[in-house]
């Protein structure tokens, strides 16, 4: 999609990390956005900045709760009229090991990596296909979505849902001139393990003192290695590229090739003669 001046986008995750790159680099564009997040800090910061460059609006919203998402997007395209670009970003990542995973932690997690992904296709995308003005949805996913990484059981098992969900969108919405796009990233430098972290469910999980010191070191180790990573302004400029060039998929680095590789392979061999 090349004619995204004055159209408006919804960018979930907004306030933060990728979110806040992709704001940027459609703000330069002349997109008019609106920016969720659970951070209303972040969303304040990231309104003064941009707000001289584009329309701005934020919302605080829970990616996980419907009745909230649906008040939300009316009020959107209230402000700033109707959403065809559409970015399901929001994320949390890094989670104990499945052994110590309880049924909230699930809910919590699954809620906002898939089923806030799924909340946004079901609130804007029916409208979009009604107006037939085509659009845009970009999910951002991972590269724990393609191959099996140390991400861990959980966050890989959104991130594949969201692939798989995204190729099958793609397919269907080709007539509709609605592009899909599926992100998936490897190391980027944004603080997401940290405020996963600060807000992850603690009821029920029980650690001994030795498993909380390496689940401490672990998030050092994690937050150093996303700190190296691609730049959150640099994925958005990606995310722009993909919008002009109607991408399916998006990758920020070649650190997955070779487990993309490996399942390739094993899934080959697996078939029958």
């Amino acid at each position: 999609m090349t004619d995204v001046e004055g159209r408006t986008a919804f960018i979930t995750g907004g306030g933060n990390g990728i979110g806040l790159g992709i704001a940027r680099r459609l703000a330069r564009a002349g997109v008019k956005l609106a920016l969720a997040d659970v951070d209303v800090d972040a969303l304040a910061r990231a309104k003064a900045e941009l707000q001289d460059i584009t329309q701005v609006e934020t919302y605080k919203l829970d990616v996980r709760d419907r009745d909230a998402y649906a008040s939300t997007a009316e009020a959107v395209e209230s402000a700033l009229g109707p959403v065809s670009l559409l970015f399901n970003n929001a994320g949390v990542a890094g989670f104990p090991p499945a052994a110590k995973l309880t049924y909230e932690i699930w809910d919590w997690a699954m809620g906002v990596n898939l089923d806030g992904v799924i909340n946004g296709i079901q609130t804007f995308l029916p409208k979009m296909i009604e107006r037939g003005q085509g659009g845009h949805i970009v999910n951002t996913a991972s590269g724990a979505g393609l191959a099996t990484t140390s991400a861990g059981v959980l966050y890989t098992t959104a991130k594949y849902a969201v692939v798989g969900m995204s190729e099958s969108l793609n397919a269907e919405l080709a007539s509709s001139n609605i592009g899909v796009t599926v992100l998936c990233p490897g190391p980027v430098a944004t603080g997401i393990v940290q405020r996963t972290a600060d807000s992850t469910p603690k009821t029920g999980i029980n650690l001994s003192e030795e498993q909380k010191k390496n689940m401490e070191k672990g998030l050092a180790a994690a937050t150093q290695w996303l700190e190296q990573g691609t730049s959150i302004d640099d994925v958005g400029e990606m995310v722009f590229k993909a919008l002009q060039e109607n991408s399916l998929y998006i990758h920020t680095d070649r650190m997955a090739e070779d487990m993309i590789k490996e399942r390739t392979k094993a899934l080959l061999a697996a078939m029958p003669d």
